[in-house]
């Protein structure tokens, strides 16, 4: 077996991707936030001390896409032409869905998990002062489109 990201001598690398025709592609994550009750009403309620939880963890995951290649060592810098970063307030936490656009070699499915868990790092820094039970649950892509291998949607209730 071979592997993508390791050269002949087992060596870390970055895969060369040169020779690829940039094409559009997108990925959308998911992922959420659970936290208690009370912090809920306070979301609802705009009442959180450190102000508008939401606002801040929007900026905050679309910043995060722009940054994925500075944090994982062999993603490629890519133009990230598009970002969206979705949240809401449920019964439990709050709902993180983030999706990604380029026109580049390679896709965007890290850089939709990086804003989605970057999000969600910024609610739980936002509310970590009136709620010590906050926690990231999960984080996943839910679908990509373009490149070679085309689109894909995770199944419901696929995990």
């Amino acid at each position: 077996m071979s592997f993508t990201h390791l050269d002949g001598a087992g060596h870390a690398r970055m895969v060369d991707v040169t020779e690829k025709q940039p094409t559009v592609r997108s990925a959308t994550a998911r992922g959420f936030v659970r936290v208690a009750a009370e912090t809920v009403r306070s979301l609802r309620d705009g009442a959180v001390p450190k102000g508008d939880v939401l606002a801040v963890a929007r900026i905050a995951g679309i910043q995060g896409a722009k940054k994925c290649a500075d944090l994982l060592p062999l993603a490629h810098v890519i133009g990230v032409h598009g970002a969206t970063v979705d949240l809401e307030i449920e019964d439990d936490g709050v709902a993180i869905v983030a999706t990604v656009r380029t026109a580049d070699r390679t896709g965007v499915e890290m850089e939709a998990l990086t804003a989605v868990t970057v999000a969600a790092l910024s609610v739980v820094d936002m509310v970590k002062g009136v709620d010590r039970s906050a926690r990231i649950e999960h984080a996943e892509i839910v679908a990509k489109t373009g490149g070679r291998s085309g689109s894909w949607t995770r199944e419901e209730g696929e995990r």
